[in-house]
């Protein structure tokens, strides 16, 4: 039998070359992550494989699966061992190379595979690995498949199994791009900053954005697996700053921008202006509930209260649906609600049926965005966003916080607002109004400004966001109130960024 995985080896050594290494913190709410190297080892990626083959017959799938690799130094080797694990527990693989997570979501639908493992760290830093996994098209593993998969890791419950195969699937970027163009040409003449950061959307975006009729100004295209100027990550605000800057100098009508692994898209509008991508959402909602009154709209908890107040989005009988953050989370939900769509503030964004397929496809989200200037002639992105109501809002913040201790801390900050409500007390001179505990605690005071903390599913940090449609003043009072929360727990450490 394949050996049982240790929590620790030290590189260099007979053992770490010998035998396999997983750590435990890496099975997440819905994703795989661990830094490579010092967390997993590739006789641990292949424990992976094997135990991910076990669970997939003990779930009734049949053992059938789509792969694909993001562009990083290491990609490609943890693919393969990945592989070589899924296949000794007989599972027939089909392998379509250098792949965004959305291609190999769409793997599942024009393969007709049941199942996907898509190795990606997403925007993690440099030297951080992972896998993204589902079983049941489109929507992938939650908390209840994670733990299962790591119980049988850990564990050493490996089932081996004869009739695995492994197939490479040549030129299937092709087969993805042309089912996403295949759609009416742009009828408005549109230039459009591509931002990739240099990673895996730079092979792939700029061509569809080509083939769809725009008129493509590039940005960090080329890929570079040491992301030379920035992680690529549309929520982070040094590439957001670049794409502003290159939406100035180019007279660009709208700019995107895409993540490591090319299922979050970001957007700049006309003026160079970052636009956080729940108010991209509540744009999104508004253009398409004129298509589909009705509508109903999931959204995490980190997003803005707008789209259960704007006026347009009531008019129209949308519905709005606030749940738990994680790109897992919203889509089982819009799969299960039947909803139109799913908005996360990170950039994540669902398009069900007549739209798209349920999953998580940041070049979609760039068609969407698209289309919807292309359905509002002589109005600008500028001129789309100033027509929502005004709030003022932060970007999504991350104090360090280790994996062990995270939740821990949450679940006493969640017990402190709770104690504050009962006793009445007052969060920035107001009265509690609301507290949202599905994810975190979402404490919302009479004027409807809120804020939000909770533990990162997938990185050593907690999660900050603070919303005011009263005043920017009351948003920054929020923030102060909530971090000095934080700070009873010594534990947390700095900000990646603040207001």
């Amino acid at each position: 039998m394949y050996p049982k995985p240790s929590q620790k080896l030290v590189p260099n050594t007979y053992e770490y070359e010998s035998s396999p290494m997983v750590k435990q913190t890496g099975f997440r709410e819905y994703d795989a992550r661990w830094l490579f190297g010092e967390e997993i080892n590739l006789m641990g990626v292949q424990a992976l494989g094997l135990g991910l083959g076990t669970l997939l017959r003990e779930m009734g799938v049949k053992p059938e699966l789509a792969t694909g690799h993001d562009y990083r130094a290491y990609s490609s080797s943890i693919k393969y061992a990945l592989v070589t694990g899924l296949m000794a527990a007989g599972v027939k693989v089909h392998d379509i190379g250098l792949a965004l997570s959305p291609m190999a979501y769409f793997a599942q639908f024009e393969l007709d595979v049941p199942a996907v493992a898509m190795v990606t760290a997403s925007h993690n830093d440099n030297g951080w690995t992972g896998v993204k996994i589902g079983a049941q098209r489109p929507v992938t593993f939650g908390p209840d498949e994670m733990g299962r998969l790591r119980d049988i890791v850990l564990g050493g419950k490996f089932a081996y199994a004869d009739g695995g195969s492994y197939r490479f699937v040549e030129n299937f970027p092709d087969r993805y791009i042309a089912d996403l163009v295949n759609r009416p040409k742009i009828r408005r003449k549109l230039r459009v900053v591509a931002a990739c950061g240099n990673g895996t959307a730079g092979a792939f975006a700029p061509r569809m954005l080509e083939q769809l009729g725009v008129e493509v100004v590039p940005l960090d295209t080329n890929l570079d697996y040491n992301f030379p100027r920035y992680n690529p990550n549309p929520e982070d605000m040094e590439m957001l700053h670049a794409m502003a800057a290159a939406v100035k100098e180019s007279g660009a009508d709208v700019g995107l921008g895409f993540d490591g692994d090319g299922d979050r898209c970001g957007v700049v509008d006309n003026n160079g202006h970052e636009i956080f991508a729940d108010k991209i959402g509540v744009m999104l909602a508004r253009d398409l509930s004129k298509l589909h009154p009705g509508a109903t709209f999931v959204v995490d908890v980190k997003s803005t209260g707008l789209f259960a107040t704007d006026p347009e989005l009531i008019a129209r009988g949308v519905k709005a649906d606030y749940w738990k953050t994680g790109h897992s989370y919203i889509k089982r939900r819009v799969t299960d609600l039947k909803a139109l769509a799913g908005f996360e503030k990170s950039g994540h964004f669902f398009f069900n049926t007549p739209v798209g397929r349920g999953y998580d496809d940041g070049l979609l989200t760039a068609i969407q965005v698209i289309e919807m200037l292309d359905r509002n002639p002589g109005k600008s992105m500028a001129d789309l966003y100033g027509a929502l109501p005004k709030t003022w809002g932060s970007p999504t913040m991350s104090p360090h916080c280790a994996d062990e201790a995270k939740y821990k801390i949450v679940d006493q900050i969640i017990a402190k607002f709770e104690g504050m409500q009962k006793r009445g007390e007052k969060v920035i001179g107001q009265k509690i109004r609301d507290l949202v505990t599905v994810n975190g605690v979402r404490v919302t005071v009479e004027d409807g400004t809120w804020g939000l903390v909770r533990a990162s599913s997938n990185k050593p940090e907690l999660v900050v966001v603070v919303e005011s449609p009263a005043a920017e003043a009351h948003m920054r009072d929020m923030f102060k109130a909530i971090d000095a929360v934080i700070r009873e727990h010594p534990e947390v450490g700095a900000y990646n960024q603040t207001i």
